[in-house]
């Protein structure tokens, strides 16, 4: 299987490949002496037969051509591994969602947040903690779809403004036999950043580091739009 190519493994191969190159150039003057020293001292009546120091030219020559490929494809890996940092920088001030259960609050914007229920629930219920772990928010929001959408306006259940920071999201949802139903939720946050971590490319969103490959969609700040098809649900409403 293929490996992910990262920053990291690209200087790896890059360092792997220069070494490469320098233990060539050792080699090949190694043999140049070897060789000088036996034609110096051949039997001017037997001379030394040429066959073998040409394969052996020819050996030197096809590894040296192998490692000049190499330096080549260390080039492209790194131009590729530029190019999509660049990409990434285009995302900073849009709006991106993506798979998890916390969401940055930044004390003004409403928190998106999609979730999706393996089943039909009878009876579901979206609970915002705080990053000391409190519950803050709750709200039945009990419907027969299993796609749905909720905004939070960083309100607490009695409508007390919170601060800015980082809330657990988590969707309790309970089929008519009062099973448990699996949960999974979509938040959304302003991207204001991006940077390298073990040679992964990230998205900074509030407090936390995204990775880019669990971004689902990247939109204009005001393109997103609440998909709760009952109309938009605030705290406090």
């Amino acid at each position: 299987m293929a490996s992910d190519v990262t920053v990291n493994t690209a200087l790896q191969q890059q360092a792997r490949t220069s070494n490469s190159s320098a233990q060539l150039a050792d080699d090949f003057d190694q043999f140049l002496q070897l060789l000088t020293v036996q034609l110096q001292n051949q039997d001017p009546l037997n001379p030394t037969d040429t066959a073998e120091f040409t394969n052996q030219l020819v050996a030197f020559s096809g590894v040296e051509q192998q490692i000049n490929t190499n330096q080549k494809l260390d080039n492209l890996v790194s131009l590729q591994l530029s190019n999509t940092f660049s990409s990434a920088l285009g995302y900073v001030g849009l709006d991106a969602s993506y798979v998890s259960s916390e969401a940055f609050y930044d004390g003004s914007n409403d928190v998106k947040i999609n979730y999706a229920i393996s089943g039909d629930s009878a009876d579901t219920t979206i609970n915002i903690f705080d990053e000391s772990g409190d519950l803050v928010f709750s709200q039945d929001v009990s419907d027969d779809d299993s796609v749905e959408g909720f905004t939070w306006d960083g309100t607490s259940t009695g409508g007390q403004a919170l601060g800015p920071g980082t809330y657990s999201v988590r969707v309790d949802a309970l089929d008519a036999q009062q099973n448990s139903l699996t949960t999974s939720t979509v938040v959304t946050g302003r991207i204001r950043g991006v940077e390298t971590q073990n040679g992964a490319i990230f998205a900074l969103i509030g407090e936390r580091a995204v990775s880019v490959g669990q971004l689902i969609n990247v939109v204009e700040p005001d393109a997103i739009e609440s998909t709760d098809t009952q109309g938009t649900t605030s705290g406090g409403a």
